[in-house]
């Protein structure tokens, strides 16, 4: 959901950065600092060129199916060593907190873990995986699949289904998706209290009539995403007043939001100031907003060489929810807890590590 780098930047940034982390969970020195409020997700992009990606909608609670490509499935070596894995996280909050929870369930198994907190947006990280400069990242079913697909069209607000349609773009690509979590975060998009009640907002499609007096704010890629400002003219017909690009669903946004620089933020859905701040939630209710459940994609030759990686993060997935995500964040991202600790307590508090 986000727009102002390119690649061939992205590219020499991400050598940069790569080189720069090490094995370990501190911060990278490319850590932005502590946002006083929850950072939100990617959006899907349009074109690899663009910027990269979050997520508002209900979310859907449906139970983890594994899709697994046919390499994946193949038998693990057995007795062998377990293997490194390089995982990742999107600049943001959420993302790093999905890193660690992943990234701490195999450390505890026996795994080295390399992390590379924060690395980038969508347009960095995707080709980083494909790649092998990475070999694992949280990632969001529906938001993913548009990336790579290029369009929405077998994305849907159904998470299984979604899921088959992201496998079948990443098996070529020797990816797999593992379970979905029930734990969901799309594109939200918030007024103040004082602004729904004066154009009487409550849903997205009550900005039609009033959208070309108001000016819309967010991550700068969202003029170029499909669940963000490309979407709202396409299903909703909104042709804002001006666009302000602030930051992915972090302190700036919240804050534009309340001074009135903005009159419509975007924010994660799991961003816990929506509820602190007083905020209203648009309601999505033409559901633009598709099955953006959170589910680790991996490496194949990850899954072959690493015999119960493939059960120790899905035993993450099936605990996880979205209410957990919008706790987890809050301890970031406004009581400015360190997300390798939150991790920890919330795998501690489910049994999934000592």
């Amino acid at each position: 959901m986000r727009s102002f780098r390119l690649l061939a930047a992205g590219a020499s940034a991400l050598a940069l950065v790569l080189s720069a982390c090490t094995t370990g969970g501190g911060p990278s020195p490319t850590t932005a600092p502590a946002a006083t409020t929850a950072p939100a997700k990617p959006t899907t992009p349009a074109s690899p060129a663009a910027a990269a990606s979050p997520k508002p909608a209900a979310s859907p609670a449906a139970s983890p199916a594994a899709v697994a490509s046919p390499s994946a499935a193949a038998s693990p070596v057995a007795g062998g060593p377990k293997p490194q894995v390089k995982v990742a996280s999107f600049n943001f909050d959420e993302s790093e907190i999905l890193m660690e929870l992943y990234a701490q369930v195999l450390e505890s198994n026996g795994y080295t873990i390399e992390r590379h907190p924060r690395l980038g947006t969508r347009e960095i990280v995707e080709p980083a995986l494909e790649s092998g400069q990475i070999d694992m990242v949280p990632e969001y079913l529906a938001t993913l699949e548009g990336f790579i697909a290029k369009d929405q069209t077998k994305a849907s607000s159904d998470p299984a289904e979604t899921q088959k349609a992201l496998q079948d773009v990443l098996t070529p690509k020797n990816l797999t998706v593992l379970d979905f979590s029930q734990a969901v975060d799309q594109n939200g998009f918030a007024v103040t209290q004082q602004t729904s009640q004066k154009f009487n907002l409550k849903k997205m499609s009550d900005l039609q009539p009033v959208a070309s007096q108001l000016v819309l704010g967010g991550t700068p890629e969202c003029p170029t995403r499909p669940f963000c400002l490309q979407g709202l003219m396409r299903v909703y017909n909104l042709q804002f007043k001006d666009f302000k690009p602030l930051d992915t669903g972090g302190p700036l946004t919240v804050a534009a939001l309340q001074n009135g620089e903005i009159d419509v933020g975007e924010l994660f859905t799991t961003d816990p100031n929506i509820t602190l701040q007083n905020f209203v939630e648009l309601e999505d209710d033409k559901h633009l907003q598709l099955a953006d459940n959170v589910a680790p994609v991996i490496r194949n030759d990850i899954l072959n060489r690493g015999a119960d990686a493939r059960s120790l993060l899905n035993s993450v997935s099936a605990k996880l929810t979205t209410s957990d995500l919008i706790d987890m964040n809050k301890q970031v991202g406004i009581d400015h807890k360190d997300a390798k600790d939150v991790a920890k307590a919330y795998l501690q508090s489910k049994q999934l590590v000592r």
